[in-house]
């Protein structure tokens, strides 16, 4: 499959899939160095990364103004939003929190070369100061309710969660509901038959 074919639905522009490309080649180059993404996933890396951050792209609220990715690691999805977004909602401001070092200076390296509107905080999400972001988004980083305590600091009031999940999300959702309340919205992955991409409301504390 082409990669233009794998981002087929989303009607991405010549201009958009050079940024991809810019962004892939960038990715490969550093991850020998970082470990970016598993070596084992690299060929791959337009469907089970770059496709499976950008499908939460279209379920987001449009016209946003803040978007903050919880540690956006290699940069999914928060880059991959920060790219699908430069085109359509060039005002929107993407922040990217990833504590490691490195990975940070490989985020800003991105955000250089492919010159979308993103920030790259390299900071503890649990120590940044609170962003009032209209959407939070993760992949892969810690139990629902953990990042449900990450999002409750850096959500503005009214926002909305989108969290990549896999096969397991049913029971961390009942763990959350332990702590949290929550208006719940579940989407079949577009990239893997056993996970979701779960949207969240009305955040509150039990």
């Amino acid at each position: 499959m082409k990669d233009e074919e794998v981002l087929a639905d989303l009607d991405v522009s010549r201009e958009t899939m050079a940024r991809l490309k810019t962004y892939a080649a960038l990715l490969k180059k550093w991850n020998p160095a970082i470990n970016l993404v598993a070596p084992s996933t690299l060929s791959q890396l337009w469907t089970r990364h770059i496709q499976d951050s950008a499908q939460i792209f279209r379920l987001a609220p449009p016209k946003l103004h803040r978007w903050c990715d919880m540690g956006t690691g290699g940069g999914f999805p928060g880059l991959v939003v920060a790219i699908l977004a430069q085109e359509s909602d060039p005002l929107r401001e993407i922040i990217c929190i990833e504590s490691d070092l490195r990975k940070a200076t490989f985020l800003r390296t991105v955000v250089r070369e492919t010159g979308v509107n993103a920030t790259t905080i390299s900071e503890r999400i649990e120590e940044v100061k609170p962003i009032g972001a209209e959407v939070v988004s993760a992949r892969a980083l810690a139990p629902l309710s953990t990042l449900l305590g990450y999002a409750d600091r850096h959500l503005k009031p009214g926002g909305t969660c989108l969290f990549l999940k896999g096969e397991n999300y049913r029971a961390e959702v009942e763990e959350a509901l332990e702590k949290w309340r929550f208006e719940l919205d579940t989407y079949p992955s577009k990239t893997n038959p056993n996970a979701v991409v779960l949207k969240i409301g009305d955040l509150r504390r039990a």
